[in-house]
């Protein structure tokens, strides 16, 4: 399996010389498996134009176009690049879009192409000149995907139905968690507050505990993990706690106790600059520092091969 990273930026686009290096665009990885090099996306962020406009290039000339896009979550920034990803409009491309959606009544098409409508976008989503499949996905322990490609898809922490997917084949693994921040207990603690409640507080840190260790458990020995750490652990408990993402140091802890071959650090802040990631490689990423996982802050462009 080969991933290449496409946009490692979270909540908006940060263009500019201070994000030159790491890249601005929000979230899209590739991911080509096997042989014969099948397509996959995750996320649909603004760096799914860049993309797009490679497979134009690349895989176009080779036949019809198929890609299969996964959505960790339906948030806009994660989203935002699908009207821009032109071989949606390709006569005789097939594309698959899987993903959760948080309200019952709304279908993944109408979450995803209803920023397609001519309110926001000059071209309809009914006018795509491709084939386009909406699978919704929830909780699942094993999805055979076919060609002995196997899915397994976690409910994360986040203000919406976020899913972490884990792609196995041929002995490697490849996980993605993001957008997500630890599970907490969400019961009163304090002995001394009236509401406070000794069989709930003690519930809801079981709760908690059992549901962080089933994350760890999900992203278990895997070659390639991609982690949303947008904070470090200060920033994170100064005031963004339920923003739903994940600190720096916690990312690297789950990972090492897990046993992940590779870490990549993603969802960068969009205010976070080159400097300052260069500034937390030195601390998160020298070698042996914090275990045994390799740990990188993840980097447009850079393609990793499994």
């Amino acid at each position: 399996m080969k991933v290449r990273f496409w946009g490692v930026r979270g909540s908006i686009p940060s263009p500019g010389q201070v994000t030159q290096k790491y890249g601005g665009n929000t979230a899209c990885t590739e991911i080509r498996v096997g042989e014969k090099e099948r397509l996959l996306i995750i996320d649909a962020g603004s760096g799914i134009r860049n993309l797009g406009n490679y497979i134009m290039g690349n895989d176009l000339p080779k036949g019809p176009i198929r890609a299969e896009i996964f959505l960790s979550h339906t948030h806009w920034d994660h989203i935002m690049g699908y009207p821009f990803f032109t071989p949606i409009y390709i006569p005789g491309s097939k594309m698959k879009v899987y993903g959760p959606v948080s309200f019952e009544d709304d279908p993944l098409e109408e979450v995803v192409g209803g920023q397609m409508k001519y309110r926001y976008f000059p071209v309809n989503l009914g006018e795509l000149a491709s084939e386009v499949e909406y699978i919704r996905l929830k909780e699942d322990p094993s999805i055979d995907l076919g060609d002995g490609l196997n899915l397994k898809t976690k409910l994360l922490n986040h203000p919406i139905t976020s899913l972490g997917y884990r792609f196995e084949y041929d002995s490697k693994v490849i996980c993605t968690c993001y957008d997500t921040e630890p599970f907490r207990n969400l019961f009163i603690t304090d002995p001394e507050h009236p509401d406070y409640d000794e069989a709930m507080a003690y519930e809801g840190e079981e709760v908690a505990k059992e549901q962080n260790q089933a994350v760890e458990d999900f992203f278990a020995g895997a070659d390639l993990l991609i982690y949303d750490a947008q904070y470090t652990l200060d920033e994170y408990r100064n005031g963004r706690v339920n923003w739903g993402h994940t600190s720096m140091e916690y990312a690297v802890e789950a990972a090492n106790r897990a046993g992940v071959k590779k870490l990549a650090l993603f969802h960068h802040d969009p205010d976070r600059s080159d400097s300052e990631l260069d500034a937390f490689s030195k601390i998160y990423c020298e070698p042996g520092k914090y275990g045994d996982t390799e740990v990188f802050f993840a980097q447009e462009g850079v393609e990793i091969i499994l």
